[in-house]
């Protein structure tokens, strides 16, 4: 059954050697670029020959011989027709790309047809690298801002480990515990544009270490507060002994004051003293005179003493 098939297509090429298959190739520009759109297959430029170029079905421009003619407005396409047949467009925009088909004809036989399919992108736009080291992992965002409408890129993110992980998307987020070196990389077929950084956090904050770091602090809010009670007590220690300072030296103050304030010996009196002195003083009131309180009299006869009676 095999062997017949290949006979079969063996005899349609030696029936029909002038008439070749056609392929499409692809083939990507940034805008404002210089594209060259080229035939593959080899030819010899001669007289005989003619070169069609078409974008979907409509000519843009044609080489026959040495004369080349153009179907559209030569300053709207922006195309110029080479003696090799390689089409050139310049200062490309975006409704450059589309579906370009190339036909090749000697002495009026078709010898090659190729269709190109041509697109014109966006340069991509510069990624942004931002994490953030949580309790039990490391979150990586990677964000391309300023995307243009309808533009297709792809962002990659690279682990320290070497790993990717790629996402046709404008935002890629990972979570994980790989510290290092993170690159972002967003790229597309004409351009491509990376951002790195070197993230480190510390380890994973597990049950233990939570406990520890809660202990720690109790521990300094107790020192903190025998310091304060201490700090309060050596003051309040202070201030009694300075206060009994102070009592001392008051009562000694008020000593030296009291035996400043002793009367003095009297001196010699001057003669307004004398004068007051040698004042008359009033008449003092009598007493009424009282009868005299009679004396006991005395015993005539001292008594006896009572002697004590002998026993028989």
């Amino acid at each position: 059954m095999n062997f017949k098939r290949i006979f079969l297509v063996k005899c349609l090429l030696l029936l029909f050697p002038s008439v070749k298959s056609s392929n499409t190739s692809w083939i990507y520009k940034a805008v404002n670029e210089t594209a060259l759109l080229s035939i593959t297959a080899p030819l010899v430029p001669s007289n005989t020959y003619q070169v069609i170029w078409t974008k979907s079905r409509q000519r843009l421009v044609q080489l026959k011989g040495n004369i080349t003619k153009y179907f559209v407005n030569k300053e709207q396409c922006r195309c110029t027709m080479l003696r090799n047949g390689t089409l050139q467009i310049q200062h490309l925009g975006k409704e450059d790309g589309g579906n370009y088909t190339v036909m090749v004809y000697q002495d009026g036989k078709l010898k090659a047809e190729e269709n190109i399919a041509f697109f014109v992108q966006e340069p991509v736009p510069q990624p942004v690298l931002i994490f953030k080291c949580g309790n039990k992992n490391i979150s990586v965002k990677c964000e391309a801002k300023q995307k243009a409408k309808d533009e297709v890129f792809i962002i990659e993110l690279t682990q320290p480990n070497g790993k990717k992980i790629q996402k046709n998307e404008t935002v890629l987020e990972w979570h994980g515990w790989n510290s290092g070196t993170f690159r972002c990389v967003t790229k597309n077929q004409v351009s491509e544009k990376r951002a790195e950084k070197v993230i480190k956090c510390s380890g994973k904050m597990d049950f233990y270490l939570i406990l520890s770091i809660a202990g720690g602090a109790v521990l300094f809010v107790i020192f903190v507060i025998c310091l304060i009670y201490c700090i309060i007590r050596k003051k309040a220690k202070r201030r009694g002994v300075y206060e009994e300072e102070r009592a001392m030296h008051t009562l000694h103050m008020g000593c030296e004051r009291g035996a400043r304030e002793l009367p003095q010996t009297p001196s010699k009196p001057t003669p307004k003293q004398l004068r007051v002195q040698q004042r008359p003083l009033p008449p003092q009131p009598q007493e009424q005179l009282l009868p005299p309180r009679p004396q006991p009299r005395p015993r005539a006869h001292p008594r006896t003493p009572n002697l004590p009676r002998e026993r028989p």
